[in-house]
């Protein structure tokens, strides 16, 4: 190849230009790479720590509960004790107002009776008194058309509830008390199942609840309450969930005439494995109630837990439950008037609870998760007759009780609860004058999974009034999810 060039040849290319250029592109390609390193340095240096599949807990620091008030009563507080102090809770009305109620030291509790009103009250806590705070609300009434014992705890708002019990057919009232604790507006939707199947109507749809309000919504007596199809449920497992916002719900229940009044504890969503304690003892109806939200039907083992032992009931250890179905079965037989509490294993998952009568009133239960490993138990307002229901499905456990008032706690007491047994044991105040306290369960290290329940009762024969809390282990931490190994913490969501 001939690369001989003429000597008074010009090049046509300028090469300053092209060293300039040059640079600026080197340069450019440099901040490139100087951001991409910054970028993976970042979320290197951002890191809590190694990569994990399961996250980490954290403690709680924030909670809200609303008390449903309406009907008036008894509302109560119960701080958890032994807990790092910081933080306050505050009781006002959820409109707005002046506080009921505040506390700033762990393991303090309150308590007042209220009248009835137009207003729910909303519970606020911050800090370290935020984790295991625990509300209730119970109402007494022994004579009049609403006689009874009724309690409920006060609901944390969530985005899909679910509750069993009574339908219309069974209850005089079926009232479901919305409340919207944020500052945007909240929609809700209603669906029910009963024992003849889905109850599929467009009523109960996109039913509004304005910011800092409670709304009540009559099941079967309005449309928002899903109008008349509801009205021929003798059974009933009703689905609260928002398509905006989140609310607190709340189901009272008014049987009939001097025939008792409760508050339907919220059911947690469906599982195949769930045992359901506090089954009370003593005459009266007692009935399982199961529900299979899902399209297939459900295969069910069940098991009965009492202080003699665990045993399938003959003729009832299967039980086939339709899909879309409630499905009631009558425990009297298998009962025999004792305190137990009812296990289940499904092939899919269901909801389950119980109704029970006895004297002049009514009470239910639900499923629960165990106390131990969760965290432990709170029981605000104890008051009457008072007393634990505690049943170890799996092996061995030891829990142990501790009641207070503002005045002080008692010391611990013991409880051993044999494997596959239930054990009934009475509260006792931590003094003579004592007219309501609180009560602390705590798991002892190394026992099985422990369920409970605290029945609340007073009066005896025809004038025997009662009501059954579900105890649910206290929220103290919350589990975060792990973004290590991820950028995607660092770059905004789509």
């Amino acid at each position: 190849m001939n690369l001989n060039l003429k000597p008074n040849l010009k090049p046509d290319v300028n090469l300053d230009k092209v060293l300039h250029l040059l640079s600026l592109r080197y340069a450019s390609a440099a901040l490139v790479l100087v951001a991409v390193a910054a970028l993976y340095g970042a979320a290197t240096f951002s890191r809590p720590g190694p990569a994990s599949e399961n996250g980490r807990d954290a403690p709680v620091t924030t909670a809200v509960m609303v008390c449903p008030g309406h009907e008036g009563g008894r509302l109560a507080v119960q701080s958890l004790p032994d807990r790092k102090a910081g933080g306050s809770v505050a009781l006002t009305p959820t409109r707005g107002g002046s506080a009921l109620a505040s506390m700033s030291s762990p393991g303090q509790g309150w308590e007042q009776d209220t009248k009835s009103g137009e207003d729910s009250y909303t519970l606020r806590a911050t800090g370290a008194m935020a984790a295991g705070l625990e509300a209730e609300q119970t109402t007494h009434r022994d004579g009049g058309d609403d006689r009874g014992l009724a309690g409920a705890r006060c609901a944390s708002p969530g985005t899909d509830l679910w509750f069993m019990g009574p339908g219309p057919v069974s209850a005089d009232e079926l009232d479901l008390y919305l409340t919207n604790v944020d500052s945007q507006p909240a929609s809700v939707d209603l669906t029910a199942l009963s024992g003849e199947g889905p109850l599929d109507t467009v009523d109960g749809r996109g039913t509004r609840v304005d910011p800092y309000t409670t709304k009540v919504v009559k099941i079967g007596g309005s449309a928002e309450g899903l109008g008349d199809i509801v009205k021929t449920a003798a059974d009933l497992s009703l689905r609260v969930r928002t398509t905006s916002g989140r609310v607190a719900a709340s189901l009272r229940v008014r049987i009939g005439e001097k025939k008792g009044i409760e508050w339907l504890p919220q059911s947690p969503a469906p599982a195949s494995s769930l045992l359901i304690p506090g089954v009370p003892g003593g005459s009266g109806e007692r009935r399982l109630l199961v529900a299979v939200p899902g399209e297939a039907d459900a295969r069910i083992k069940v098991q009965v837990i009492t202080p003699d032992g665990a045993f399938a009931p003959q003729g009832q250890d299967i039980l086939d439950a339709p899909a879309k179905t409630v499905t009631a079965v009558a425990l009297d037989r298998a009962l025999l008037g004792k305190t137990a509490a009812v296990r289940l294993v499904a092939d899919r998952p269901i909801l389950a609870g119980f109704a029970a009568e006895r004297g002049a009133d009514v009470a239910y239960g639900t499923a629960t998760r165990p106390l131990t490993g969760s965290g432990p138990g709170i029981v605000a307002d104890n008051r009457f007759d008072s007393a634990l229901v505690l049943t170890a499905p799996a092996g061995a456990a030891t829990v142990k009780v501790r009641t207070m008032n503002a005045e002080g706690g008692s010391a611990p007491q013991e409880i051993r609860i044999p494997a596959g047994r239930t054990v009934l044991t009475d509260l006792a105040a931590p003094s003579e004058d004592a007219a309501a306290y609180g009560a602390v369960i705590t798991t002892e290290p190394g026992s099985a999974p422990v369920y409970a329940s605290r029945t609340l009762s007073t009066g005896k024969g025809d004038e025997y009034l009662f009501t059954v809390l579900p105890i649910v282990p206290a929220s103290t931490t919350v589990h975060l999810a792990d973004t290590a190994g991820s950028q995607s913490a660092l770059i905004p969501g789509e």
